[in-house]
């Protein structure tokens, strides 16, 4: 077997792992959503005060992502993917044994921080092991292990929880995360560690760079885009058509499967067409189009799903090619850009939270196609502008 083929052949033990982590980190705080009500009633607060836990974890989860993507680039990776899946095992226990709201927000808190400091550095990880003409499709199988978050994730959080509870599930999740951890100690070796010494690491001016700059801000209208449909879907279908939760089941499940179909679709296509930048600008536009059809026109449940399958797939066909553009960067400081992308992916999802908050409060679900389309725009304009300062340094 010759050098070449070697090198294209795809890691797929340390995909799959990754994949099992980003489940696992995802889960931590996705898959509380069938308990809401639960833990409200067990910890004595208010549904809405549970719910707000969100908005902790994202906070926690953007801090911790940049801190741990620069240091990975100063001590290697290896130990920090392991060690942070481990404590994220920790904090899930924390929350199982947690007697008052205060110590469950606390220990969310560290998890968030956990998930945070794993995502960033597996998807530095899983770009240096693999070309850059194979980079969309890898890094879109390691995102598949969060889109499968809203499909497995979810339902089955509901239907082990209906016999353990809460507290039970959220000792599974641990047990997630301690598996992927024991997948990944297995799957990157002590070689794969990356250590720069000082003085030939890159300032981190360099890696902050007009076009990773440009790129990081892109991704956080992307990320509204996404969380508006995500947070809010159930509670549109709920009150547009006033369906039951029970019946908003298959409309969400449809949703999901849109998001998993685009992802793995659009790592393929990350791959295959040379204009990553361009993939991910038409993505967008097409993706803030559908949404004036999805929120702005209400015709039956079905349509409205199909729309959000359609609205959500288009929206994460571009992500890998996003993820790959960002990728591109020297090795040295990879592990840093990509982790300030779940730093501006933690500010996405809030700012879409709020954002969202303040629409249903002044214009109704109506303004959130205006809304999504304008911010779809904005991430094309902000593509194209990454794509010509990209030209420009090659030309340079």
């Amino acid at each position: 077997m010759t050098t070449s083929s070697v090198s294209r052949a795809l890691p797929w033990a340390l995909i799959g792992a990754a994949c099992l982590g980003s489940f696992a980190a995802t889960s931590s705080g996705t898959t509380r959503a069938p308990f809401l009500l639960e833990m409200a009633h067990d910890l004595d607060v208010s549904m809405p005060l549970v719910a707000n836990l969100v908005s902790v974890t994202s906070v926690a989860w953007g801090i911790t992502s940049a801190a741990a993507g620069y240091l990975s680039d100063l001590i290697g990776r290896r130990v920090l993917l392991v060690a942070a899946l481990v404590a994220l095992a920790l904090t899930m226990c924390g929350q199982a044994g947690a007697g008052t709201f205060l110590w469950v927000a606390t220990w969310a808190s560290g998890a968030g921080g956990c998930s945070g400091a794993f995502m960033g550095v597996v998807f530095a990880e899983v770009s240096a092991r693999v070309e850059d003409s194979q980079r969309g499709r890898a890094l879109g199988w390691v995102m598949s292990g969060q889109s499968l978050t809203l499909v497995i994730g979810v339902p089955l959080a509901a239907w082990v929880g209906s016999m353990i509870g809460w507290r039970g599930w959220a000792l599974c999740v641990g047990a997630f995360a301690l598996g992927a951890s024991l997948a990944l100690l297995l799957t990157v070796g002590p070689g794969k560690r990356v250590v720069v010494r000082n003085e030939q690491r890159p300032p981190l001016r360099s890696a902050l760079s007009p076009r990773v700059l440009s790129l990081l801000a892109t991704g956080i209208a992307e990320r509204i885009c996404y969380g508006l449909a995500a947070v809010y879907f159930a509670t549109f279908l709920q009150s547009i058509y006033h369906l039951s939760l029970a019946a908003t089941a298959v409309p969400l499940v449809v949703f999901a499967l849109g998001n998993v179909l685009g992802t793995i679709l659009g790592g393929q296509l990350a791959d295959r067409l040379r204009d990553r930048l361009l993939t991910f600008a038409v993505a967008m536009v097409l993706s803030g189009l559908v949404a004036l059809a999805l929120f702005m026109w209400h015709p039956s449940p079905a349509v409205s799903a199909a729309l959000g399958f359609v609205y959500v797939m288009l929206n994460a066909l571009g992500r890998p090619s996003y993820m790959a553009s960002l990728a591109s960067v020297p090795e040295q400081m990879r592990g840093t850009v990509l982790g300030l992308s779940g730093t501006s992916s933690s500010l996405g999802w809030i700012c879409a939270a709020g954002l969202g908050a303040v629409m249903i409060s002044t214009v109704g679900f109506e303004g959130f196609g205006p809304l999504a389309a304008a911010l779809g725009l904005l991430g094309t304009i902000g593509a194209l502008l990454c794509r010509r300062l990209a030209e420009g340094t090659l030309q340079s």
